[in-house]
């Protein structure tokens, strides 16, 4: 299994650290998907309001964000990054990250 992290792929044995390290875990789908399930101790930020909650990410030590197929979260990455974020971390699908939690 793999995750993407912008255009590398990281092993999931990585995404697993942060995880355990206590990385702030992002789901970016709407909340109707977030409703059905997502990683234990998620927040949802969706992807469409993510510019309007950065004050959110702030002083986290990691990012993880996610979503259903690795889409959104590949965009929600680029956005935090552009916005001055260096540690995020596209976990990929919300159950690939749910499997670690």
């Amino acid at each position: 299994m793999f995750n993407f992290f912008g255009s590398t792929k990281t092993g999931n044995e990585e995404l697993k650290q942060q995880i355990a390290a206590g990385a702030f875990l992002v789901d970016v789908r709407t909340p109707e998907e977030f409703r059905y399930g997502s990683a234990k101790g998620a927040v949802n930020i969706p992807l469409d309001s993510l510019q309007n909650n950065l004050k959110k990410f702030e002083g986290k030590n990691h990012i993880v964000v996610f979503c259903r197929s690795g889409n959104r979260s590949a965009q929600a990455k680029r956005i935090l990054e552009s916005n001055g974020f260096k540690n995020v971390t596209n976990g990929g699908t919300w159950e690939d990250v749910a499997d670690l939690v």
